[in-house]
């Protein structure tokens, strides 16, 4: 394949950052885009030389090679089922639901499938990631704090609880993702919210959370979220391991050790773009990159999830509980 063919469903901030970077590329092309609003499509499509087409199943008719899924929480499922359907590579942003049984079930079509996959946990993708890991390889890891404090972002469905799943979800999932990655597997997390929306129209997210966490390997942690603010305050992680502190931003990693304080830049900009090269390189089977396939975002997801419903329910979630435990409506394990 000497081109990747793109089409894109959405059209928002999101897609058109994606649209932007893919543009950049001399081997990709965005051949059609589809939102639920057509002028929004018609506004990207025209900027990029592409087509607008009605829906997915007429952007899917056009034969892309891969297809971005940049559509709110709320709207993921019936994309994505027919896109695996057609059997196309995909590319989808996170969060990849607002729930956990949408993002099950579009996982087992994956998974049967055997499809190309990507998430947008761009984060992966700094360099500052692997040279954590790489300093905190046969450090046993005691405690890891994250944080995401924010604003509410300038869309309407963004403040309402079925429609983004709220800050830690939409937001903070990328913290998650990287405690993850660095600390491991968390096994119980009890969380609480504030019960007060923040003073936007129809909101109904708390304003702040905050959680503790345990880990399968023996750390243990905590994660505040908030979108109280009128700007991005915080948004990283901190990790205290024998002999070494680490604090982690998309803008770089301060290291403090016996050695003193050094600081290691990143690049964020870099990182969005190398999220993108990565999948556009594995599509055109050139490349095998993409860090984050769709099972792998869905552990991230459950993660979020569960502490969110913890907030929700005032009760701790056990994420290796036995399968006799009890499942809410989001199918995470909570205690009885």
């Amino acid at each position: 394949m000497r081109t990747c063919r793109v089409g894109l469903v959405g059209a928002g901030g999101v897609a058109q950052r994606h649209a932007r970077v893919l543009a950049g590329f001399d081997d990709t092309e965005l051949v059609g885009v589809t939102d639920v609003l057509p002028d929004a499509a018609a506004a990207l499509a025209d900027a990029h030389g592409a087509r607008t087409y009605t829906d997915i199943h007429e952007l899917l008719a056009a034969g892309p090679d891969a297809v971005y899924v940049c559509v709110p929480p709320f709207a993921h499922g019936p994309v994505e089922e027919a896109v695996v359907a057609a059997g196309v590579p995909m590319f989808v942003e996170k969060p990849v639901a607002v729930d956990l049984v949408t993002a099950e079930r579009v996982a087992d079509l994956v998974a049967r499938r055997g499809l190309l996959t990507a998430v947008g946990h761009h984060w992966r993708y700094l360099s500052v990631v692997e040279q954590a890991r790489q300093l905190l390889a046969g450090r046993p890891i005691r405690m890891v704090s994250g944080t995401w404090w924010d604003k509410v972002p300038p869309v309407a469905w963004w403040s309402r609880r079925d429609r983004s799943g709220g800050p830690v979800v939409e937001q903070a999932a990328h913290v998650l993702d990287l405690v993850r990655v660095l600390v491991g597997e968390a096994t119980e997390v009890t969380a609480y919210g504030d019960g007060s929306p923040p003073p936007v129209d129809g909101a109904d997210i708390d304003s702040v959370t905050t959680a503790a966490l345990r880990f399968a390997g023996g750390a243990v942690g905590t994660l505040s979220a908030a979108c109280v603010l009128g700007w991005k305050h915080r948004a990283g992680l901190e990790i205290l391991a024998d002999g070494m502190a680490l604090t982690l931003t998309e803008e770089g990693l301060l290291v403090c050790d016996a050695d003193g304080e050094r600081r290691l830049p990143a690049d964020p900009e870099g990182a969005r773009v190398a999220v993108d090269r990565a999948f556009v390189d594995a599509v055109r089977g050139v490349g095998d990159d993409v860090r984050v396939p769709y099972a792998e975002a869905l552990a991230t997801h459950r993660l979020a999830l569960a502490v969110a419903d913890s907030a929700r329910t005032g009760r701790a979630v056990r994420l290796d509980a036995p399968s006799t435990a009890t499942l809410d409506t989001t199918g995470v394990t909570v205690d009885a």
